[in-house]
């Protein structure tokens, strides 16, 4: 596969990274290209506003929940009616959680074969800039850095000195010089950058970051050093789905809901159901399904509309009471729970698992999780390891002789020992499972669900 495609990373987090690649996904696009967006790493929220600024869905790239095989037949099955790929990378370019670099955005540049364009936040330096630079270079040589974006540029004055101590000691192109402006980055919140699905004004930000990126950033030569990415070996592409759905699942997907991977619904539909979605924000009755989905999100931050719609929590919970099967993750386990306290404030949720929840100021479970399956419940064969992640401040209270599907042998989960709550006929866990991770998983939660 002759694919153009970039690796956007920093010397450390926070360089500008979403900005810069949400732009040019934008402006990119709008120059007539289909531009693929890629994340690595488990997050969804950074995905929503590149998938929002490229109209595709981005794909995530996670070498540890995925491993190579997976992730390259991921990107060529995305990449197969693209123009040119952008992978937003996480963290500093070379940072991990091993000393050797495993799991790097460097590692995964590798992998793709992929040349890399760093923006470096500029602010109090000039010349410092090249032996930064070189030091990158020289690290690891096989990882091509082939452009630089020197951003939050003070002035003309300031741009011309980084770009001379650039172009004087290294072979790096400058790609572009974004000036410090105020309207330049993506709305903040306690988890992080805001999700695009909750910013009701999300496409004019990103409208009015793709121009800013057009304008200072030189969008042929970042076109030019896409293209000097070399062919990658082909892969098989799924086959297309064939038959009639065999189980018609209700899939939560509003403001309040919108952490779901699109391999993992892809999986799903691959698999033989029907996703029929739902809001629990507006929606006063649930589609005709024979089961429930329900991700990840903040529903926290909604939690007084989510209790104001007491008709659809009343059918869900009697729904469930009634042996309707449901998966829930991080969110959807809040929301299933019998109520969920916030800043002083409590309100009442679904009521289908006999627990509560409380929200706090810290993470109370953050990082990549393995799982080994209890085989309670008959979710998952008993001893069967998956791989995923979790990032939530909320904690379960309230709770006696929970059943669970998992024994955490990395992570937190539920009490630190165990997650996947299992209650009648519900899953709910703090883990999010991605299917390219979680062999059979998709297969397992049709076949549960059609056979209820």
């Amino acid at each position: 596969m002759d694919f153009p495609r970039i690796v956007i990373s920093g010397p450390h987090r926070s360089s500008g990274k979403t900005t810069l690649s949400t732009g040019l996904c934008r402006a990119l696009s709008n120059s007539g290209l289909a531009v693929q967006p890629y994340k690595k790493g488990p997050d969804f929220i950074d995905p929503m506003w590149l998938s929002t600024a490229a109209g595709r869905d981005c794909r995530n790239l996670d070498l540890f929940m995925m491993g190579e095989e997976n992730i390259l037949a991921s990107f060529q099955r995305a990449a197969a009616t693209a123009d040119m790929g952008i992978i937003e990378g996480n963290m500093g370019l070379y940072d991990s959680l091993e000393v050797d670099g495993r799991g790097s955005t460097s590692d995964m540049a590798r992998l793709l074969k992929a040349p890399v364009i760093l923006i470096v936040d500029t602010r109090s330096m000039n010349r410092s800039i090249a032996p930064l630079l070189m030091g990158f270079q020289q690290f690891e040589p096989d990882v091509p850095i082939a452009g630089v974006i020197l951003n939050k540029v003070f002035g003309p004055r300031h741009e011309a000195k980084l770009r001379a101590a650039v172009e004087e000691y290294t072979d790096i192109a400058v790609t572009g010089a974004i000036p410090r402006r105020s309207d330049m980055g993506i709305i903040m919140r306690h988890l992080g950058l805001e999700p695009a699905r909750e910013h009701l004004a999300a496409d004019d930000v990103i409208d009015a970051i793709g121009r800013a990126i057009a304008g200072y950033v030189d969008l042929e030569k970042v076109r030019q050093i896409a293209a000097t990415a070399p062919p990658l070996p082909d892969v098989e592409l799924p086959a297309a789905v064939s038959g009639a759905a065999r189980v018609r699942i209700g899939i939560a997907r509003d403001r309040a809901f919108t952490f779901y991977y699109p391999e993992n619904l892809e999986a799903l539909t691959r698999a033989g159901a029907e996703l029929v979605p739902f809001s629990p924000l507006a929606d006063s009755a649930l589609p005709e399904v024979q089961g429930l989905y329900i991700g990840g999100g903040f529903p926290e931050v909604f939690m007084d509309e989510l209790q104001g719609n007491e008709t659809l929590r009343r059918e869900i919970r009697e729904a469930i009471k009634g042996g309707m099967p449901a998966y829930a993750e991080c969110g959807g386990l809040m929301y299933l729970a019998r109520s969920m306290s916030w800043q002083d404030r409590t309100r009442e949720m679904v009521g289908a698992l006999p627990c509560d929840i409380v929200m706090h100021h810290k993470p109370q479970g953050h990082g990549y999780m393995r799982l080994k399956a209890t085989g309670n419940g008959g979710w998952f064969s008993p001893g069967a390891e998956v791989r995923g992640h979790e990032f939530h401040y909320s904690e379960i209270i309230n709770a006696g002789g929970l059943e669970f599907a998992w024994e955490v042998l990395r992570g937190t989960g539920v009490d630190g020992r165990h997650d996947g709550i299992i209650h009648r006929n519900v899953l709910a866990s703090y883990v999010h499972l991605h299917s390219l991770g979680s062999p059979r998983w998709a297969e397992g939660l049709v076949s549960r669900m059609a056979r209820a």
